[in-house]
């Protein structure tokens, strides 16, 4: 599996996680591409050095006085970008995420929110470029170090506020922190949103085999290098497990039709849990009921707990944590008669891989090309078999 950490040991912004990716190798034309359609907008890209560290600077040029945005301004703004699907659904993930923390702040819902800064042109290209980035490095799943917590105060739109900011500190709940001894803001809005929604895990290094190492500059003077350090790699095959707390969501429900079941799991799984399901159960007075499971991250427990009560009108939800083992996995690409499939390839043991088509692919291929499903994972499960092969024979380029 190809991974990302983010090591912000000087903290994290949007400028300076767009920056650590474009020093790992992305092609700043690539990403200015995606932002043909906001007149006067240019991502400028410099080579930047802090106590003796080489890095790249990024400061987005835009048009002068933007207009305050809100919520829907951004999303619109987001969908006229050339980007994936998928860059788009993770980039306005990480504004709405912006819009909770700013309105629990205000006191006020989301929509009624106006970014001020956040909302600016610089952020939405800061943020879609980081998305962007990270599925050009083919990243499958970011981690990143405790976020640093200063002291001070930082003047913005709102006037004179306090580092943290509020926003951040809504925005790094459940999330792990360590406190520093240093003036002058650390983590901003933008960067916290960036790893509460893209980040798996906050915590130490995992185990992985680096290639390739990134830093992105700060604009503020720091009594250290003022970088985002970004470590690009594949998790170690020759671990062959791996250890992990996931947090255990569940809630009995028994009054709700069962036709709406299947959707509550659609829309789990659309908002980033690891799993989601249910099983029937028999609830008190004999009545009939099921039991939604979800598994989830730390980080997100408010979020999906927040979704669950609003789709299922439940009255209590129980969480629990749990240790769980797994093994090292990798997504890999291969090309059917019909069309590409990926497959999830996983080391269950040393030196002995399986491999397994990803159910959706195919799913898509029978319903665009018209073809039967059985027909088209027959096909994906040979390629997957040939993909095995040229693995075992060749596993260091795998």
């Amino acid at each position: 599996m190809r991974v990302l950490y983010w090591d912000c040991f000087a903290g994290i912004s949007g400028d300076m996680a767009l920056g650590s990716l474009i020093d790992l190798g992305v092609d700043p034309g690539s990403l200015q591409s995606l932002f043909i359609n906001i007149p006067g907008c240019r991502i400028e890209v410099r080579p930047a050095r802090s106590h003796g560290i080489a890095g790249t600077s990024v400061r987005v040029v835009a048009k002068p006085n933007q207009p305050y945005r809100r919520l829907p301004d951004v999303l619109a703004i987001i969908d006229t970008c050339p980007a994936s699907e998928r860059t788009r659904h993770l980039a306005k993930s990480v504004f709405h995420r912006l819009g909770e923390a700013e309105a629990k702040v205000h006191g006020v819902s989301p929509e009624e929110i106006h970014f001020h800064e956040v909302g600016a042109v610089d952020a939405i290209v800061e943020i879609v470029g980081v998305v962007a980035a990270l599925e050009m490095l083919g990243v499958e799943r970011v981690y990143a170090s405790p976020l640093p917590m200063s002291t001070g105060f930082v003047r913005c739109a709102h006037g004179i506020l306090p580092v943290p900011a509020p926003a951040v500190l809504e925005l790094v709940k459940g999330l792990p922190t360590k406190p520093m001894n240093v003036e002058g803001e650390m983590v901003t809005p933008t960067g916290a949103a960036l790893v509460a929604v893209l980040a798996a895990e906050c915590g130490p290094m995992p185990p992985l085999r680096p290639a390739g190492t990134g830093y992105g500059a700060g604009t503020r003077a720091f009594p250290f290098p003022n970088m985002l350090r970004a470590v690009l790699g594949d998790l170690d095959v020759s671990v062959s497990r791996i250890t992990e707390t996931i947090v255990v969501l569940e809630t009995n429900i028994d009054d709700v039709n069962p036709e709406l079941y299947p959707y509550f799991i659609e829309r789990l799984l659309a908002a980033g849990v690891r799993e989601a399901f249910y099983n029937p159960v028999a609830m008190k007075k004999g009545r009939a009921g099921v039991k939604l499971t979800v598994l989830t991250e730390e980080k997100d427990i408010p979020r999906i707990t927040d979704l669950l009560i609003q789709e299922t009108g439940t009255l209590g939800i129980r969480i629990h944590r749990e240790e769980r083992i797994t093994v090292p996995r990798k997504i890999y690409k291969v090309e059917t008669p019909f069309g590409p499939v990926r497959i999830k390839v996983a080391q269950i043991a040393p030196g002995q891989l399986q491999a397994k088509p990803e159910f959706e692919d195919c799913r898509h291929l029978a319903e665009t090309t018209g073809t039967p499903l059985r027909t088209i994972t027959a096909a994906a499960q040979k390629e997957a078999e040939r993909l095995l092969s040229e693995l075992a024979v060749a596993p260091a380029q795998g």
